[in-house]
């Protein structure tokens, strides 16, 4: 894992970023940058979210595994940080933009230092416009959201209330000419006014993860070919249950087919549904 914080040279930006109108006087970097052949999504909502933007936001990013998409977040509570969570659980870079300076003592919020290690240790990358000890502030905020929307070919937000930062990015991604993509949601739900006020304004609206897809210009591989994505890279412990459910089974039945500690089991299972792989309803679990 690299932890030296690296300054930018402005040719050293990532292109789309450099073609903004406003684009940073100073860039500083903690990893590795991917190259600018792949696509960057960026992954903004609420920090109040619901449950369903929870599953909203793991299951869309999930159905990205085995393409060339980076997903770029804040770091912040909330929907970022289940954006980064999702992207590398499904074995996807990520790049963390904070609102504050990279530096150990200085980077925002201190409860995502975990997760930015692991952004790092996975071939991801942190980088702010801020000296390396500079603290978050209110302007900040506003100010690193136009590097989230410039280094990216789309912007998706996942629920958003009325006065809220998410509003802000969306807002820069149209100036910069990047697509706005969003999740319908509930009408009784606070978060939902930012979404279904975007779609009013021509927002794309996101049921599923190939709308992604189709929307960032990949020809979207067809079910089986997804699928096999999907069970390249499994363990061998997650391959042995993907065996057994050839045929669909409740979890006690699986539990007793498997000679392995109960918790490990419930462990598996939650990170192979998170995966897309499987799924649990109506009282069994069937492979996606």
């Amino acid at each position: 894992m690299n932890n030296e914080i690296k300054k930018l040279a402005p040719k050293q930006f990532p292109k789309l970023l450099r073609e903004i109108s406003d684009p940073p006087k100073q860039l500083f970097l903690k990893g590795v940058l991917p190259s600018d052949d792949m696509k960057f999504l960026c992954v903004v909502g609420s920090r109040k979210y619901s449950p369903y933007g929870k599953e909203v936001c793991e299951k869309l990013i999930s159905g990205l595994k085995g393409y060339k998409i980076v997903i770029v977040s804040g770091l912040a509570l909330g929907i970022d940080a289940i954006a980064h969570t999702a992207a590398l659980d499904a074995g996807l870079k990520t790049i963390a933009i904070p609102g504050s300076g990279l530096g150990d003592k200085a980077l925002y919020p201190n409860t995502n230092k975990n997760l930015a290690k692991r952004i790092l240790e996975n071939g991801g990358a942190l980088i702010s416009e801020f000296d390396e000890n500079f603290k978050a502030t209110i302007y900040s905020f506003p100010q690193r959201n136009r590097i989230m929307a410039g280094i990216s070919h789309a912007v998706l937000i996942i629920e958003a209330e009325e006065k809220s930062g998410t509003l802000i990015t969306s807002r820069l991604a149209t100036e910069y000419n990047r697509d706005v993509l969003t999740v319908p949601s509930s009408i009784f739900s606070a978060t939902s006014y930012g979404p279904h006020m975007l779609l009013r304004l021509g927002a794309t609206p996101i049921t599923k993860s190939n709308d992604i897809l189709e929307a960032l210009g990949f020809n979207f591989k067809d079910d089986n070919s997804r699928q096999n994505i999907l069970f390249e890279n499994l363990s061998e412990k997650e391959k042995k249950i993907v065996e057994i459910l050839k045929i669909p089974m409740s979890r006690d039945e699986l539990i007793a087919r498997l000679s392995l500690p109960i918790q490990e089991i419930n462990v598996i299972l939650s990170a192979m549904e998170i995966k897309g792989i499987i799924k649990e309803r109506m009282g069994e679990i069937r492979i996606s």
